[in-house]
């Protein structure tokens, strides 16, 4: 039986003032992201903000995760922000550097702020987290979906225990976050699960990829993406000192496959993705949704200037 490792509890909260809220974002699928935090309790091996980390001069290895920014005044930026003549109410991405639902939010709530800040202006959010802490705020969620287009996405990368517990050391137990959509897509939220990243030799396999894909089913997830590892400096460091510690075979596979590169070649992730997308359709994880909240339709006039 694998040893549990404990949950870091030595985490430092400096408070910090930030001078704007709404971040540009090239190359993501989104062209606005929001963070209200900076740094992750979460401490996810594969983390991919560890390479960011490491380009801003801070730590990226053991020592990430142990000291969090907290942005106390994030709420009231986004406030002047989304209600600037200038602001096209475009899609806003809250959790895409650190995760807005890490036990930091539990007492400082700016997630939770934020999205009342999104909710009085209409403005289409998404959300990414690993957090099951994201069922407290359902309440401002379905008013929020209501109003604008909003995209949940948990995370949901395995639902291996050892495979979890190494990989990501400061997160809830998967089991945890599905009772978390199951709760959203009862509500009537769109709520999909991201099983990102998968590693190659571990949870890229065709039944750890299918224990997942069931799960999200039974969960009622309205949808379910995937996409495989990558390792920029700083992160693939602090990824393969993990790798070499519980699973040392996998080292020199690994060493071969990110050799000079982040990124898997297509060919070389081709069947996990095709795996994903086979039992995807063969267990229907699709929308499901017996109450379905969406905002109202477009004002007829509206429609025909776009």
């Amino acid at each position: 039986m694998a040893t549990i490792e404990p949950r870091l509890t030595d985490v430092d909260y400096v408070q910090v003032e930030c001078k704007s809220a709404l971040n540009p974002v090239k190359n993501m699928g989104f062209a606005w992201s929001l963070n209200p935090y900076m740094g992750c309790e979460h401490r996810c091996a594969f983390c991919y903000v560890r390479a960011f980390e490491l380009r801003a001069d801070r730590p990226p290895d053991d020592r990430y995760g142990r000291s969090i920014r907290v942005k106390v005044n994030v709420a009231s930026v986004l406030e002047r922000e989304l209600s600037s003549r200038s602001w096209r109410r475009e899609m806003v991405v809250i959790g895409a550097a650190t995760d807005p639902y890490q036990p930091a939010e539990g007492r400082f709530k700016l997630t939770r702020q934020c999205l009342k800040v999104m909710l009085r202006h209409s403005n289409p959010a998404g959300l990414i987290t690993r957090g099951p802490m994201i069922v407290r705020d359902i309440d401002v969620l379905t008013d929020l979906a209501r109003s604008a287009e909003l995209q949940i996405t948990v995370s949901i990368p395995t639902v291996d225990d050892e495979i979890w517990r190494r990989t990501e050391p400061g997160t809830a137990h998967p089991r945890q976050r599905l009772r978390a959509i199951e709760k959203m897509a009862v509500a009537g939220l769109d709520v999909k699960v991201g099983m990102a990243p998968l590693l190659p030799g571990l949870s890229d396999r065709p039944d750890k990829i299918e224990s997942v894909v069931k799960a999200a089913r039974a969960a009622g997830a309205t949808g379910l993406w995937a996409g495989m590892l990558h390792l920029k400096s700083g992160t693939r460091e602090h990824f393969m000192s993990v790798l070499g510690s519980h699973w040392p075979a996998l080292v020199p596979t690994y060493e071969n496959a990110y050799r000079e590169r982040a990124y898997l070649p297509a060919a070389a992730s081709a069947e996990a993705m095709t795996s994903v997308q086979r039992l995807r359709a063969a267990h229907g994880v699709r929308d499901h949704r017996l109450v379905v909240l969406k905002p109202p339709p477009q004002p007829e006039q509206l429609s025909f200037l776009h």
